[in-house]
């Protein structure tokens, strides 16, 4: 909330899962999914707040999800929102740590995000490590940064989390999506990642 409301043109509120199902995204042009945990969220939405939520997208809407909100977006579950063309890799070992990572940002990552260019430093706690799902009613996603380094704590294999996207784009019927791994949010000087994303998701 507070890197959102950094910027003047944007207003953000606070809702829950019982608010999407009553319809009130209606009112809004994106919806944001933060960090915490996936299989709650997934529970708080409900199977018709679920569909309230693909529908959004389907028509028009932006999503912006951020490590839970990462995984909520994904494919990992029938359950789940099913917006981002992506499965997840190495769940056995998704609580792999937290601390600063570098990742790499690629040229589409500096033309939606802005302001960085190359490596950066960045937040990071348990978040997904992306693959392509290949569902082909889903279109798929562009990466807009990788992992250049990684955290492997418990028991999660070397090698794994770097190279693999950190951050990627994509679209969902007429809607925008963006996805985050790590925390822009937590991190000094990144706040601006989550307004520029929220301002492209919104187009």
């Amino acid at each position: 909330m507070k890197s959102l409301q950094e910027s003047p043109d944007i207003s953000a509120r606070l809702v829950k899962g019982a608010d999407i199902r009553s319809g009130v995204l209606r009112d809004v042009r994106v919806v944001v999914f933060p960090g915490g945990d996936d299989a709650k969220q997934s529970r708080s939405l409900g199977t018709e707040g679920t569909e309230a939520v693909r529908e959004f997208v389907a028509n028009g809407g932006g999503f912006l999800g951020f490590c839970a909100g990462s995984y909520l977006a994904s494919c990992v579950s029938t359950d789940y929102l099913r917006v981002v063309d992506a499965m997840v890799l190495d769940l056995a070992h998704c609580l792999r740590g937290s601390g600063t990572v570098t990742i790499n940002l690629l040229g589409d990552g500096q033309k939606i995000l802005g302001g960085q260019t190359g490596l950066t430093s960045i937040y990071y706690c348990n978040g997904p490590l992306l693959g392509p799902f290949k569902d082909s009613e889903i279109p798929d996603y562009t990466v807009l940064a990788t992992f250049e380094s990684e955290i492997r704590k418990n028991g999660a294999p070397e090698g794994v989390m770097r190279g693999t996207p950190a951050i990627v784009s994509g679209s969902f019927g007429k809607g925008r999506v963006v996805c985050f791994s790590p925390h822009p949010e937590y991190t000094r000087n990144l706040h601006s990642f989550v307004v520029k994303a929220a301002q492209w998701t919104a187009q």
